[in-house]
C-alpha cells in the first residue's frame, strides 16, 4: 500500500478569476461499491445546482466494481468522476480531493458514509453566522453494514455556535467524523493536507485546525459514520495497528497545544485511547466472535494506559472468552 506523506503536503490555492461554487463535496472511493450509491443518494437529495455545489467522485483505482458506471447510473452527468490510473493510498487520495476542490467549503465524504437531510443547509448557516470559524461540524451517529444505527456521538454543545474550549476537547479524543465536518478551503491552504498515518490522520487534522481557528458546531444529528470490517479502520482493528497509529497522533499533536497543558492532555488522550480499544475488543468478540482481534486490542490498550476500571473490563472480557472456549 502506498505510504501517506511524511509531512503536511501543500494545498494550492484556487485562481482568483475562477467562478467558484460555494460547496465542494469530494467523495474518495476505493473498493466501496457496496455503499457508494447510498452516499451519492444522500448528497443528491439535498444538493443545489452545479453553480452552488460541485460533487466529485475520486476513484483510487477501485477493482470491485465499475465505479464510473455506478456514478452515471445514479446521477448522470451531475457528478464528476475522476480515476487515478493506479492506487495512491487513502491519505494521498484525500489530499488529491482537497487539491481538486474548487468550492469555498469542502466536505470530504467517504464513500461508505452518509449525510442526513439538512446537512448542507445547516452547515452553511453555521459558516454564515460564525465567519471566524475555520470548520463547522454536526453531531453524527454510527451505523453498521446494513445502515442500522448503532449509537450516537456525544453532544458537544446544546446550541449552534463556536465550541468553547474545543482545542483541549478535540485533543483528548476524536469527537468528529469525516462525514460530519466541512472545512473552509482557505484553511486547508493554510494548514496543509493529511499526513503521517492511515488511521487517525483525521484526528490530527482536526486538532491542527483547532489550534489555529475556532470551530462551530450544531447538535443537530446530520451525518452517519459507517463501522464495518472491510474499511481501513476495520482492518487495523483486527491487528491492533489502530492503537499504534493513535499513539503517533497523540505525540504529533503535542506541539499544537499550550505547553503547560501538554502532559495532562496527553495522559487523558492515552486513557481515552485505551478505553476505546477495550470497547472495540468487546465489539470484536461479542458481535464478530474474533478472539484474536479482541486480544490484539487488549494488548495494545495495556501498553498505552492502565487503570483499575480498564483492568476490570479486560479481566471480565478475558473470562467471557475463556468460558466460551471451554464450551466449544
Amino acid at each position: 500500500m502506498p505510504l501517506p506523506p511524511s509531512s503536511p503536503p501543500p494545498i494550492p490555492g484556487v485562481p482568483l478569476d475562477l467562478n467558484r461554487p460555494l460547496w465542494s463535496v469530494m467523495i474518495p472511493v476505493f473498493n466501496c461499491g457496496t455503499y457508494l450509491q447510498e452516499a451519492l443518494a444522500s448528497v443528491l437529495a439535498q444538493a443545489p445546482d452545479r453553480k452552488q455545489m460541485e460533487i466529485v467522485v475520486v476513484d483510487d483505482a477501485s477493482t470491485d466494481t465499475d465505479v464510473e458506471g455506478l456514478v452515471r447510473r445514479t446521477a448522470g452527468a451531475r457528478i464528476d468522476y475522476i480515476r487515478h490510473p493506479q492506487n495512491v493510498g487513502s491519505v494521498n487520495n484525500f489530499n488529491s480531493c482537497l487539491a481538486r476542490a474548487l468550492g469555498r467549503y469542502v466536505h470530504l465524504l467517504h464513500a461508505d458514509d452518509r449525510v442526513l437531510p439538512g446537512f448542507y443547509a445547516a452547515i452553511e448557516q453555521l459558516f454564515l453566522e460564525n465567519p471566524q470559524a475555520g470548520a463547522c461540524f454536526s453531531r453524527f451517529q454510527y451505523i453498521d453494514e446494513k445502515g442500522v444505527a448503532e449509537g450516537l456521538a456525544n453532544i458537544e454543545g446544546n446550541s449552534p455556535g463556536i465550541v468553547e474550549g474545543w482545542l483541549e476537547r478535540i485533543a483528548t479524543e476524536n469527537a468528529v467524523a469525516y462525514a460530519s465536518i466541512a472545512v473552509r478551503r482557505e484553511v486547508y491552504e493554510q494548514v496543509g493536507g493529511f499526513f503521517g498515518v492511515t488511521y487517525g490522520e483525521d484526528w490530527e487534522m482536526w486538532v491542527r485546525i483547532a489550534s489555529r481557528y475556532p470551530m462551530a458546531y450544531t447538535p443537530e444529528l446530520l451525518a452517519e459514520y459507517r463501522v464495518h470490517s472491510e474499511s481501513i479502520s476495520g482492518t487495523k482493528h483486527r491487528t491492533g495497528e489502530n492503537i499504534q497509529d493513535i499513539e503517533w497522533v497523540i505525540q504529533t499533536i503535542q506541539p499544537y497545544l499550550p505547553e503547560e497543558s501538554r502532559r495532562r492532555i496527553g495522559k487523558a488522550a492515552r486513557a481515552s485511547c485505551a478505553r476505546d480499544a477495550l470497547r472495540m475488543a468487546n465489539r470484536l468478540w461479542h458481535l464478530e466472535g474474533d478472539k484474536e482481534a479482541a486480544n490484539n486490542q487488549i494488548r495494545e490498550a495495556v501498553r498505552v494506559h492502565v487503570d483499575p476500571s480498564l483492568c476490570w473490563g479486560m479481566i471480565k472480557l478475558y473470562m467471557e472468552m475463556t468460558f466460551a472456549r471451554r464450551w466449544h
